[in-house]
């Protein structure tokens, strides 16, 4: 399926929808195609935005998790979103973060979080990215998930494209060791939002262990975890991970009863 992307300033994104806004923030890797089965069902309730991260575009001295924290900031500025629900996978998730605790937003109606770096992460190994090793990139990448056969050609030859540009793989190491640096642990009790944790239980990226810390120190979350799914869920199995989210989200849109 494609999606018109559109353009204001220096931003691109898509915008499918209407109602609350969803505002959906990729990983390192990430892309459009991470998130097509959830823009295609919460389009129908919800204004769904996905914004073009700009992870291997910006100045070396502005590749890293605040840096990119920054652009969110000026991208919801600009378009001027209100009562947003901000989701994020894997390094977007630790993005929008930094992004909330920098601003403590009254725009951000809830957060959502999904293997979201931020307390630990396995990187891709100490060598990592080998470039020019097709193999090894193939494998990285069914690491990732679950089910290997998820890690399909076409996704493996974008990862490969990107690991074989050199300036690219400098700010890949650039964002990954800024996101090792960047650790939230003493601030994410600061986080009082409703917040939603999903995490595939077979994420060998941000381990379970790291979903239930992120449950322990956010003080109104709430954990689901998902079986035989690795560190993408809404792509790995995005039934289940639609039902959940949709349910959040239906909740917070409940009035509140009265005792």
């Amino acid at each position: 399926m494609t999606y018109e992307i559109k353009h204001q300033d220096k931003f691109s994104f898509i915008e499918e929808g209407e109602g609350e806004p969803l505002v959906l923030l990729h990983g390192l890797f990430g892309a459009l195609s991470n998130f097509e089965p959830l823009i295609g069902y919460f389009k129908q309730y919800y204004k769904v935005i996905v914004p073009m991260l700009p992870l291997l575009e910006m100045d070396l001295l502005s590749t890293s998790v605040g840096g990119l924290a920054k652009y969110v900031h000026k991208f919801i500025e600009t378009r001027n979103y209100e009562n947003i629900h901000l989701l994020g996978n894997s390094l977007g998730g630790h993005v929008g973060l930094v992004y909330y605790l920098k601003n403590q937003s009254p725009r951000i109606k809830s957060i959502i979080l999904t293997g979201s770096s931020g307390l630990f992460e396995n990187g891709m190994g100490d060598s990592y990215p080998k470039r020019g090793d097709y193999e090894y990139i193939r494998k990285k990448t069914e690491y990732t998930f679950y089910n290997p056969a998820m890690a399909t050609k076409e996704l493996v030859d974008e990862v490969f494209e990107i690991t074989n540009n050199r300036l690219k793989v400098i700010k890949i190491i650039a964002l990954a060791k800024s996101a090792i640096r960047n650790n939230l642990g003493e601030e994410l009790s600061q986080i009082k939002l409703p917040t939603l944790l999903i995490w595939g239980n077979n994420d060998n990226i941000t381990p379970p262990f790291v979903a239930k810390e992120f449950n322990k120190l956010i003080p109104n979350s709430e954990l689901h975890f998902i079986d035989k799914c690795g560190h993408a869920p809404m792509m790995e199995v995005p039934d289940e991970f639609n039902a959940i989210l949709h349910k959040f989200l239906k909740k917070l849109s409940e009035p509140a009863t009265v005792a």
